[in-house]
C-alpha cells in the first residue's frame, strides 16, 4: 500500500506533484530569490519569446496654431527571451526518512531556495562556466565603490544612482548583501549619527528612495594582491528593465528506481534501498543592463 501525506504518494517510483503543490513551490522559491522579488515575470514558452523593447519614445514639440505638426517615431528593438533548465537531484536511503523526518522535511524545504540562490547568482555574477544564449547578467556592469577614496558610502550611493539616471532609468530596487548593509550600517554624518537608522527586521528598508532586499547572493568576494578585485556587495538598478520568465514553475519528482551517476560514483537506488528527488526549472531573464549599477567594497584579505 502507497504511503500518502496530504493525498501525495511519496513512497513509489517518478512520481510528480500536483499542479498546487508545484505551484507552493514556485512561490517559495519566488520568495527566496531576490532577482524574482524585483524584476518582472512575463509569460515563457518552451521554445522562448521575443520581447520588444522601447529603445526611445517619439518627441513632441511646441507649434504655433496653423503651424505643421511634426511627426516624429519611436525606436524600437527587440530581446530574446530563452528557457534553460536549473536542476538538482538529491539522493536519499529509506532509513533516514525514516529515523529522521524532521531533517529529511528540513532538507526538502530548502530545495526552492538552493534553485533561487543559483539563479539570483547566476543573473547577478553570470554563470560559473561558459554562456548561457539569450540570459542576461550583470557581471559586466558599472561598479561604484562604497568605501572609495576621499568618498562616503552615501557618495557611493549617489554616484550608482546618478548613473543609472545618466542612463534614463530611476533607481527602484537595490539587492544587498549582508556584507553591504553593514557598510550602509556604519555610515554616519559629522556629528557621528548613522545615515541609515531605518531598520526593519529584513534589514535597511530605503535607501536614496529605492526599496532595499538583503540577501547573501547578492555577495561575491574579490581578491587581493596584484590584479586585485572589490567585493561585490550589491546590485542597484531600475528594475522595470530586468525581466524573468518560468515555462511550467518548479517541477519536483521522486523515484525508487532510478540510477544515478555523480562523478565517478553510482547509484543504484532500488539494489540500495535508497530514493531521490529531483527538483528542476526552466526559467529566462532578460535585462537592459545598462540601467544596473554595481555596489562594491575593498576586499580584504
Amino acid at each position: 500500500m502507497a504511503i500518502t501525506a496530504t493525498g501525495t504518494q511519496i513512497n513509489r517510483s517518478n512520481i510528480q506533484l500536483p499542479n498546487e503543490v508545484s505551484a507552493e513551490i514556485l512561490q517559495k522559491t519566488q520568495e527566496a530569490s531576490i532577482v524574482m522579488q524585483l524584476a518582472r515575470q512575463i509569460p515563457l514558452p518552451g521554445n522562448g519569446v521575443q520581447i520588444p523593447v522601447i529603445a526611445s519614445d517619439p518627441t513632441a514639440e511646441w507649434v504655433t496654431e496653423t503651424g505643421t505638426k511634426p511627426v516624429s517615431t519611436p525606436t524600437l528593438d527587440k530581446k530574446i527571451m530563452q528557457a534553460h533548465k536549473l536542476a538538482v537531484i538529491v539522493p536519499f536511503s529509506n532509513e533516514f526518512r525514516r529515523d529522521v523526518p524532521a531533517l529529511y522535511n528540513a532538507l526538502i524545504a530548502r530545495l526552492p531556495g538552493v534553485l533561487a540562490e543559483k539563479f539570483d547568482n547566476t543573473v547577478i555574477f553570470g554563470p560559473a562556466s561558459g554562456t548561457l544564449a539569450n540570459f542576461d547578467n550583470f557581471s559586466a556592469v558599472t561598479g561604484y565603490a562604497l568605501d572609495a577614496a576621499n568618498k562616503t558610502v552615501y557618495d557611493g550611493l549617489v554616484a550608482a544612482d546618478g548613473g543609472i539616471a545618466t542612463a534614463g532609468g530611476i533607481m527602484n530596487g537595490i539587492a544587498l548583501a549582508p556584507q553591504g548593509k553593514s557598510a550602509l550600517l556604519g555610515a554616519v554624518d559629522g556629528e557621528g549619527r548613522p545615515l541609515f537608522n531605518t531598520v526593519f527586521e529584513s534589514g535597511i528598508s530605503r535607501v536614496l528612495g529605492a526599496p532595499v532586499h538583503i540577501s547573501k547572493a547578492a555577495y561575491k568576494a574579490g581578491t587581493s594582491g596584484s590584479g586585485a578585485t572589490p567585493d561585490v556587495v550589491g546590485i542597484a538598478g531600475d528594475w522595470t528593465h530586468a525581466m524573468y520568465g518560468t515555462v511550467e514553475g518548479v517541477q519536483v519528482r521522486y523515484s525508487a528506481d532510478a540510477t544515478l551517476t555523480s562523478g565517478n560514483t553510482t547509484i543504484n537506488l532500488f539494489q540500495q534501498n535508497m530514493f531521490a528527488v529531483r527538483a528542476e526549472i526552466e526559467i529566462g531573464f532578460v535585462a537592459e543592463t545598462a540601467y544596473f549599477n554595481k555596489l562594491t567594497r575593498t576586499h580584504s584579505a
